[in-house]
């Protein structure tokens, strides 16, 4: 027997909803597990509230809330958050453009005339079109110049990656789309060898603060940042 049209919408609405059609998590906000174990929101989704430019009072013109993500449009250099963080796990997600570069650095001071001259760095990449990805060493995840990320992490331009970064001490790890793909000391003697025989070398303050800003990478491309989210390590 055929059933009304009617009731055979009613059957469909009331049956369960299939995965793919469950609700995405929220962005730029907590859970109440993250909420219950310190995580704090650097980036309300909004505005560029908690956030300045690298030795500016302000955030540079360049930045902007674009999406529900904050946004390099234009020049105006490194954004930094308003706060200093030293031991902390470092949650986020970002979007480079084609070809475009970026970077999210951590302990930065403001004591040097550029953020990457005190703050290390994790390389944000377009890996397929930028000359960079063609070295392991500065491609998409590595520690900047020093240690080199695997290939075949990192998403394509223009989709979204994820990003943890957990500083404790002297230890750092780095993982991408759920995948540790740097880890090291800082100041150990590998670290020591390794910044000795790169351009940080001219640098003395390279990473040594042990506590400082975090910074999203001005590089002259189009990149965006969301779900910003950190708790400090006791």
């Amino acid at each position: 027997m055929r059933l009304p049209l009617l009731l055979l919408g009613a059957l469909t609405l009331s049956g369960p909803r299939p995965a793919q059609a469950q609700e995405a998590p929220a962005l730029n906000a907590l859970t109440p597990a993250e909420k219950s174990e310190g995580w704090k929101l650097l980036f309300d989704g909004i505005s560029l509230k908690g956030w300045r430019g690298f030795q500016k009072k302000k955030p540079p013109a360049g930045w902007a809330v674009m999406d529900r993500a904050i946004t390099r449009i234009d020049g105006g250099g490194d954004l930094i958050t308003a706060k200093q963080f030293s031991d902390f796990e470092l949650s986020l997600d970002w979007n480079i453009s084609e070809g475009g570069n970026s970077g999210i650095m951590f302990r930065v001071t403001e004591g040097s005339e550029a953020s990457y001259e005190t703050g290390p760095e994790m390389q944000v990449l377009d890996d397929a079109r930028h000359a960079d990805g063609h070295n392991r060493l500065t491609s998409a995840g590595s520690a900047y110049g020093l240690y080199a990320a695997p290939a075949g992490i990192v998403r394509p331009a223009g989709e979204w990656n994820h990003v943890r970064l957990i500083v404790r001490g002297k230890h750092v790890e780095q993982w991408l789309n759920g995948t540790k793909v740097v880890e090291y000391e800082l100041q150990s003697p590998e670290w020591e060898a390794k910044v000795a025989a790169s351009k940080f070398k001219q640098w003395p303050g390279y990473g040594r603060a042990p506590k400082g800003y975090i910074a999203l990478q001005d590089h002259g491309d189009r990149v965006a940042y969301r779900n910003i989210k950190l708790r400090e390590l006791r």
